[in-house]
């Protein structure tokens, strides 16, 4: 294992890049999140009416797990373009995706308007959403992580992922706030377009921030080092999804078993809950929402923690306590929403996200240590939502099919659990990637012979030329 020779950053700048990775991720994922939630409250009325409720419940959440098809395109996309042409511009762009799809969202005439032009246009807009989510992840993690040092990498690069609770925390609490103050004829007549319209504020927020910053100097200087291969008529560089899939496939493999358990847990403690609190549970909307709302902070509160510790003990036995507890907590988890008090509820969901957040936190940093710089964005970005689409998209879908054919959670206790046996096989699998220097990681790639033969060829023919 290499030692750690990246110089630390200075203490503004990195607070600035970790300031920049944060706005985005929390805007876009209040976008992501803000569907989900009004998948579950309201698009079954609004845009699949005449159904039985569970069976509306279902096609919405079907055009909610649409958004996770695309996001594979858009690491693929995001991935290549941002490994040639920087993580910066990709991020800008990714965000003007994202909001403008939440943005008009907003706009969107309902069945009861436009007929069965409505759902599809929701579910063209849904598919741009997970496109441009495909491409944030990565680069905004990599952002942080190729502008930090080693010794705190876990730690730094933990802070990008709170933008998943924090736009968990901004989408519930605004809807919270809705359900509170309106009625529920109001908000279901035009009180639901207002979060969505709220996400053009907050994406010009998220510009400003995000143009502000540099680019990765560890980007810049693989950038440089491909000028020089140019220059010296060196053979082309390969495309970084080649390259991935050559010398880091037992890494995209390692990655997409870590994001199983992960990914699952995630989507049904904090979108299927609001199904499931009030159909089996006969708990309020407002009761659920709220229970979601608190979780989320102290979820927020606990992935840095989490980051940290892995600087400490290594991402390996952090990611395992997230997964083993995961799958422990799911018979407990709906045993206390069975019980019917918002105490109760908000145990349940707490729990399980602190656990979450062991897996979620340090995911960040191992990604991006065992990727190589000039493939480390397609690498990091196809490992982690090629996952999604066998997982956090159908995961609400198959929880409420079970749900409806079972009237029971135990099939969904036992289908997270399956989900955690899988992500613990892949992390006692993994190597640990703690301390890895992102700029010399190159040499302790799992194909390291196939890495050297290739330079040797490449000189060769170089001084043959």
């Amino acid at each position: 294992m290499a030692a750690p020779v990246t110089a630390p950053p200075p203490a503004s700048n990195l607070r600035r890049i970790v300031a920049a990775s944060l706005v985005g991720t929390t805007v876009e994922w209040y976008d992501f999140f803000l569907y989900g939630s009004a998948a579950a409250l309201v698009f079954n009325k609004l845009f699949f009416p005449g159904s039985d409720p569970l069976v509306g419940t279902l096609l919405s959440f079907l055009t909610y797990a649409v958004g996770f098809a695309a996001r594979p395109l858009g690491a693929l996309v995001f991935g290549h373009y941002g490994d040639r042409l920087g993580r910066k511009k990709l991020l800008v762009l990714s965000l003007l995706l994202m909001g403008g799809a939440t943005f008009a969202i907003g706009l969107l005439p309902t069945h009861a308007t436009i007929g069965s032009a409505a759902p599809v246009l929701l579910t063209v807009l849904r598919l741009v959403q997970g496109f441009a989510l495909g491409g944030e992840w990565g680069g905004a993690v990599l952002l942080v992580s190729e502008h930090g040092d080693a010794k705190r990498r876990g730690f730094w690069a933990s802070w990008p992922q709170t933008g998943a609770p924090a736009g968990q925390l901004l989408a519930t609490g605004v809807l919270s706030a809705l359900t509170a103050l309106m009625s529920e004829s109001a908000f279901e007549a035009w009180g639901w377009r207002i979060p969505f319209l709220l996400s053009g504020v907050l994406v010009i927020l998220g510009l400003w921030i995000r143009l502000s910053v540099d680019e990765s100097p560890v980007f810049k200087a693989a950038l440089a080092q491909a000028e020089l291969r140019r220059s010296a008529a060196a053979p082309a560089e390969k495309m970084p999804l080649v390259a991935v899939l050559r010398h880091h496939w037992r890494d995209v493999l390692i990655a997409m078993g870590a994001r199983m358990a992960e990914n699952i847990s995630y989507y049904v403690i904090t979108a299927f809950i609001l199904v499931y609190a009030t159909t089996a549970a006969d708990l309020s909307k407002q009761t659920a929402l709220n229970a979601v709302l608190v979780a989320s902070a102290v979820h927020f509160a606990v992935i840095p923690l989490w980051g940290a510790l892995s600087d400490r003990v290594g991402r390996r036995p952090v990611y395992l306590v997230g997964a083993i507890g995961v799958g422990l907590w799911m018979f407990p988890f709906f045993a206390l929403i069975d019980s019917r008090s918002f105490g109760s509820l908000l145990l349940a969901v707490t729990v399980g996200l602190i656990f979450h957040g062991a897996m979620y936190a340090p995911q960040a940093a191992f990604f991006s240590e065992m990727f190589a710089t000039r493939m480390r964005y397609s690498g990091a970005s196809i490992g982690a939502q090629f996952s999604s689409v066998a997982a956090g998209a159908p995961a609400p879908l198959i929880a409420t099919a079970l749900l409806a054919d079972f009237g029971s959670s135990t099939p969904i206790s036992l289908y997270v659990i399956a989900a955690a046996l899988v992500t613990v096989l892949a992390i006692v699998c993994a190597k640990e990637t703690r301390n890895r220097d992102l700029t010399d990681i190159e040499a302790d790639g799992p194909d390291r012979t196939d890495v050297v033969g290739e330079r040797a060829e490449m000189h060769a023919e170089a001084r043959n030329t």
